[in-house]
Order: C-alpha cells, then structure tokens, then sequence
C-alpha cells in the first residue's frame, strides 16, 4: 500500500526535473563512467547533465530534439547513450546496481529462480515509409493481442529485477523468442535451476530449448479460473516488473527504429529503479 512515508521516500521535488539524478545517485553511478579518451582535447561535457539528459528522454518520452535549453544537447546526449549502449556500460551500470541490491535485501548475488514472460508493444511511425515497414511486423497470432509492433521478452528475479531483455517482432510466438534470452542469461547467472512461465511457453520446442540450456526446471503456472482475478505465483513478479518499466513514457510505445535502442531503454529504466531502491529504500519496495 502507498502510504506517506513511501511518497516521502521517493519526493524529488527539490531537483530541477524529476527525472535527475540525485547525489546519493551520481555518487553510484560516477565509478562506473569510463573516463575521456587519452591524447587531444580534455573532455568538457559534464558526463552528470549527459545522463540526466538521457533519463529525460527515457521518463518524459519526449524527442530528442525536444530537450530542454539546460540540458545538453541532442548530438551530446544521443552520442553517449549510444556510446555506452555500444562499449557495455550501461550493462556494467545495471550488474553493479542488480548486486548491490540482492546484497541489501539480504540475498546472494546470483539467483537462484527466474520469470520470464513477454510484452506486446505498439510500434510508432518512424521516419520515412520503408524503416516504417522495416521497425513494424506483422500482428501476433493471439488475437487477444493483436498488436502490430515488437515483443519484449524480459526475465527477472524473484524480487522484480531485470536478468535480461530480448527484443523481437510481435508475431514471434513466446517459446520460440525464448531460446536466445535464456542462452545469454545462462552465462551470467549459472546458478538459476528453476523458471516460471504462463502457458504461452508450454510446448515440445521451449522444453528443448530449457534442455539444450542448461540443467533448468520450467514450471508452467496456469490460470485456475479465467472469469476471475488471481495473483498467479510467481507470475505476478514479472507483470510487476513490466509495470514499472511502462511508467517511462518512452517505452509506453516502441518508438525506436532498432531493437538495441529499445533493449537500451528498458536496461536505463530497471537502472532508475534500482538508484531509487538502493538510496532510498522503503517498505513498499
């Protein structure tokens, strides 16, 4: 329940935009910023405005020739996050947080059971007609989402956070996108042994890919009664999750010609969470 100490714990309103970062935050994140090139010119961007430029985009969802005057501009911001999306700082960022946040809620740093579900994003017009066509698919075959766009498959833990995100096109049934997330989740988390998933990854082919994996146990949780609301185990974890990262209204719809800028965005949202959780930790979290 939201209750006022929790709105206290999360009050930003004494920072320019909500969306800056605070010093409790840049103290975390500062270490993890590769330095300037060696030789030629001293860098003079200060690296702090440059993400916070970049989680205006991410929570406000605007262009990023929309940037306010106070923030740095278009070409320096879009430069670095493609930079850091490209030389892996970002996923170094998100390890060094996802660590020390199992560590503070009193968890090993490697986790043990993993969700893993999917979410069907409506894809925007982007730029002339052919990247139109090339950024958006065909609808799913479910017709209970008919959504004509990508699908951003997600695994977590069991508290919420962010294992790791593959982007494909929506008409991509859920146990076939499912293979290549868990192969590079495999490497990073070597002592995950269980997984729970909804029905969609039910079938020959995603019991093959859990086998050829690794020695994992998937655990398919069914719905005991469509007519009425249950919180499924597990299942609602990873639902959770996706609420969380659609409060950036970046990522409300898949604005992005590539599917790296979209995994990039969804990495930068759980990277916000985890700042939040870590210097202000609250019962709620």
């Amino acid at each position: 329940m939201w209750k006022p100490e929790h709105r206290l714990a999360f009050d930003r309103r004494g920072l320019r935009y909500p969306s800056d970062l605070t010093d409790g935050e840049w103290a975390l994140v500062a270490p993890l910023i590769p330095p300037g090139r060696r030789g030629g010119r001293k860098r003079s961007v200060d690296v702090r405005e440059v993400l916070n430029a970049i989680f205006y985009v991410l929570a406000t969802g605007c262009q990023w020739n929309a940037l306010p005057k106070d923030l740095p501009p278009k070409s320096t911001a879009h430069f670095y996050f493609m930079l850091w999306d490209w030389d892996g700082t970002l996923e170094r960022i998100h390890e060094a947080l996802y660590v020390a946040v199992r560590e503070a809620a009193g968890r090993e740093a490697s986790p043990s059971a993993a969700i893993i579900d999917s979410q069907s994003a409506k894809a925007a017009q982007k730029g002339a007609l052919r990247s139109t066509l090339r950024a958006s698919t065909r609808a799913t075959l479910r017709p209970a989402q008919e959504v004509a766009g990508r699908k951003r498959h997600i695994l977590v833990d069991t508290l919420g956070l962010l294992l790791g995100v593959s982007i494909l096109p929506a008409h991509i049934q859920d146990r076939d996108g499912a293979r290549d997330l868990l192969k590079r989740v495999r490497r990073r988390f070597p002592f995950i042994d269980r997984i729970f998933a909804d029905a969609g990854y039910q079938g020959p082919k995603m019991a093959k890919a859990v086998a050829t994996t690794g020695s994992w146990r998937l655990e398919v949780v069914k719905r005991s009664d469509l007519h009425r609301f249950v919180a499924l185990p597990k299942r609602w974890i990873v639902e959770r999750t996706f609420a969380w990262i659609s409060r950036n209204r970046r990522l409300a719809r898949d604005y992005e010609r590539y599917t790296t800028t979209v995994a990039a965005f969804v990495r930068l949202a759980m990277i916000r969470i985890m700042l939040k959780r870590f210097t202000k930790p609250s019962p709620c979290s």
